[in-house]
């Protein structure tokens, strides 16, 4: 429940349209609802401006289900992330609102769509291998209320497909670039544009790639100022991407 909603709830007690118990019934699971499997923070949209997402890997449907359900009760939009096909499949069944994306392996129901962000995100890309990890970060910044674009397959091995999009990097406010195999594409970029870039790497590349880690250390190393979230996070790039679009 927003700030606005909660409002909105306490002018209606005070105009007689509501009564007290009625606003408890809405107002009695903040901070949190137990779900005895879960403890669901509705209150984190008050306290961040941006609600909670759930982290699907792992869970059950059955306390997927429950999750959205509470969260649906308290008029809350819902992503889903890290979600197998499978259980993407069954989850749409269940809630035949809401969307799943296989390839960002993503289902989300939303039903305000805003725009709350002050400028655009663009998502870039370094390979096509990267994309699954480059498109969790596009749903994630579109459910947020950003502007969100994409520029995939613009690595360094053919640089200049890079150049050629001078007019939309230019554009952005926050740029992630998203890399596996030696992930150089952040620092290119970010020695290129004046605004914030975050770099994720991704687990894709040969044997000494080390899942990951090779561009990791190098996007940590990187001499152009970027920030670096974890290996294929690109949910959580997309999250500092939208605290950094609404400033």
């Amino acid at each position: 429940m927003t700030d606005e909603k909660i409002r909105n709830l306490l002018e209606s007690v005070r105009a007689g349209k509501a009564t007290v118990e009625e606003a408890y019934e809405k107002l009695k699971d903040i901070p949190f609802e137990d779900l005895s499997h879960t403890k669901i923070d509705h209150h984190r949209v008050v306290r961040k401006g941006l609600q909670e997402v759930i982290f699907g890997e792992g869970k059950s449907i059955s306390q997927i289900r429950d999750i959205i359900q509470a969260m649906q009760n308290k008029g809350l939009d819902v992503l889903v992330t890290r979600v197998s096909k499978e259980a993407g499949n069954e989850i749409s069944v269940l809630f035949p609102a809401g969307t799943y994306n296989s390839d960002a392996r993503c289902f989300y129901i939303k039903e305000d769509h805003s725009i709350k962000g002050k400028g655009s995100i663009l998502i870039v890309s370094a390979g096509t291998s990267d994309v699954p990890v480059a498109e969790e970060a596009y749903i994630a910044s579109i459910f947020f209320g950003n502007k969100t674009e994409r520029l995939y397959d613009v690595g360094v091995a053919g640089i200049h497909r890079l150049i050629q999009n001078m007019e939309l990097l230019k554009e952005a406010r926050v740029i992630i670039v998203v890399a596996g195999m030696e992930g150089a594409l952040p620092s290119i970029v970010a020695g290129m544009v004046g605004i914030p870039v975050i770099g994720v790497p991704t687990s894709i590349g040969y044997g000494a790639s080390f899942g990951g880690l090779t561009a990791l250390l190098a996007m940590l190393n990187s001499c152009s100022t970027i920030s670096v979230f974890n290996i294929d996070n690109g949910f959580g790039a997309a999250y500092f991407a939208t605290l950094i679009n609404r400033v």
